[in-house]
């Protein structure tokens, strides 16, 4: 359910990086690209300030070890010469301790990290490094992605036993042994076995693939790695590669008397049961473990699905809802489904329209959350940044108003209906199955008083490379994101209840920054426009 502030500003905040989530938003990330090219640049100043006292330091060398190869051959002659011995003394104190306790160093040190430090606030949390973990682990799950394959820069899936590409990027990106150690290391902290075995296995590989060596930049090590593997098959049921892990372990640190006990009891646990502890990891359950597979399914599809699409009864048209205002230019609908009734209305806003509205929306957005009882809070289950804007922001906001009110015609003023909700989704960014209508008499929806959320009018404002689209989980099948589109559909049936197929889901966004503006319109104020029906099972 949406985040419901109803103290809405017209959009005049500023966004707070300090505290700003860069996983729940990419607009977040293209922030903090810009800070690091300032690094980028610190680091270059520090680079050629380190260049410039080494250089001082060789051109010392270079000339003392001169005079020891070409003067000094002969110590007792070249002594005698009053200006050599003074130059000799001289050197030994005052220049050598110049160099050997120059200060120079550590200042180009100091220079560097306050200039770090200045930034420091803008730069992404631990809790960013997490979520973009978790967004990594979602997209695997959701997609069928082969973490091999994500760790040398691709999106692929196993089809037919063949592994094919969901997705080919422009250039490949691929991780680090200490980017999969990070990864893994996130499930791990979580008990999420499943995951860690996968990364931790990759990361491994990578670093045995270096020998094992280390990079200043890195968190993790080829021993921290098999610690983290070994402990992740124990408690996955696989002690046969637990034991050979922490006995390749120990070959790095023999002394260590944790890996050795557990060596002992992983020993002791496979004698005469060997195949009893060698079991294949199962995937985390999930909240909404009931329709997971369908609605992976139909986030795989990614919005095809011909057999779907085939039923005769959906068709496109120009539709002018009997508006004097769509007369000379109808709207080009797409009916997607008849139950639940779901359209796409196509180029509904124009490009400057939909950069107009996001640009409004920038200032304002926050971690969006969700129903909570009486009261709302952030999820795992809904990684997006919103922003809430009132009709009176922009011009161009009320033209979206009053476009939605002829084609749905329905009463679209405050507080018949929300103001226009912005939201701009992170990396895997998503909102796994949920009902926009209340399903609770102590819903927040509620809070305006005009009655549950009847109909859902949600606009794509941006176009993704893959992934993103929205899957109607028992209507089993799901809309691709289509740039300057419009989906609508009706939230209740005319008897008041919640229509259950109505039950969607925003798949991960894969590839892309995702934009949309969602348009909730409520019972209330809608008497003349959509009638209650006679009949009570209606």
């Amino acid at each position: 359910m949406a985040d419901l502030r109803w103290s809405l500003l017209t959009v005049t905040c500023v966004v707070n990086m300090a505290s700003a989530e860069m996983f729940t938003s990419l607009l977040n990330g293209q922030q903090v690209i810009r800070v690091e090219e300032k690094l980028v640049h610190h680091l270059r100043t520090y680079i050629d300030q380190e260049l410039q006292r080494l250089e001082d330091i060789r051109r010392f060398y270079t000339k003392v070890s001169d005079l020891h190869t070409e003067l000094y051959e002969d110590a007792g002659t070249s002594l005698t010469n009053p200006l050599v011995s003074f130059t000799l003394i001289k050197r030994l104190h005052s220049e050598w301790p110049n160099i050997i306790y120059s200060n120079e160093a550590l200042e180009n040190t100091q220079a560097l990290r306050s200039s770090y430090e200045e930034d420091k606030a803008e730069l992404p949390k631990l809790e960013d490094l997490q979520g973009a973990a978790k967004g990594l682990m979602r997209l695997q799950d959701v997609y069928a992605l082969q973490v091999e394959s994500l760790v040398k820069g691709r999106f692929q899936t196993v089809t037919n036993g063949k592994l094919t590409d969901i997705y080919i990027p422009g250039v490949l990106v691929p991780l680090s042994g200490d980017d999969c150690f990070l990864v893994g290391k996130v499930a791990y902290e979580q008990e999420d076995y499943y995951h860690s075995v996968q990364w931790l296995e990759e990361s491994v590989h990578l670093f045995r693939g270096a020998g094992g060596e280390w990079r200043p930049e890195n968190e993790g090590t080829l021993e921290d790695v098999l610690d983290h593997l070994a402990f992740s098959h124990f408690k996955t049921g696989n002690v046969s590669n637990a034991l050979s892990l922490s006995q390749e372990l120990l070959l790095y640190d023999p002394m260590n008397v944790r890996v050795l006990q557990n060596i002992k009891k992983y020993k002791k646990l496979l004698v005469g049961s060997s195949s009893r502890w060698n079991k294949v990891p199962k995937r985390p359950t999930s909240s909404h473990l009931q329709t997971r597979d369908t609605y992976e399914r139909l986030c795989q599809t990614q919005g095809s699905q011909p057999m779907h699409f085939k039923n005769p009864r959906l068709y496109c048209d120009y539709f002018t809802n009997n508006n004097p205002g769509l007369l000379l230019l109808p709207a080009r609908r797409e009916v997607m489904s008849l139950q639940p009734y779901v359209v796409l209305f196509h180029d509904f806003i124009t490009d400057s329209e939909a950069q107009h509205i996001k640009t409004i929306a920038r200032p304002g957005l926050n971690r969006s959350v969700v129903a909570a009882g009486e009261k709302q809070a952030t999820a795992d289950y809904r990684i997006s940044k919103s922003a809430w804007i009132k009709n009176t922001a922009h011009p161009t906001i009320q033209r979206m108003d009053q476009r939605i009110a002829m084609l749905t015609g329905l009463n679209v003023d405050h507080p018949y209906a929300e103001y226009l909700q912005v939201v701009n989704y992170g990396i895997g960014g998503h909102y796994e199955p949920h009902f926009d209508h209340a399903t609770s008499s102590s819903s927040p929806v509620f809070s305006l008083k005009t009655g549950n959320r009847m109909a859902t009018f949600m606009i794509y404002l941006s176009s993704v490379q893959a992934g993103g689209s929205t899957a109607f989980i028992y209507a089993n099948f799901s809309a691709p994101v289509v740039e300057n589109a419009a989906i609508f559909w009706w939230n209740l049936h005319r008897n008041g209840k919640g229509d259950e197929d109505t039950l969607h889901a925003g798949c991960p966004v894969l590839i892309g920054d995702k934009w949309v503006a969602n348009k909730w319109i409520h019972e209330q104020g809608q008497e003349f426009h959509h009638p209650c029906s006679l009949n009570p099972d209606k």
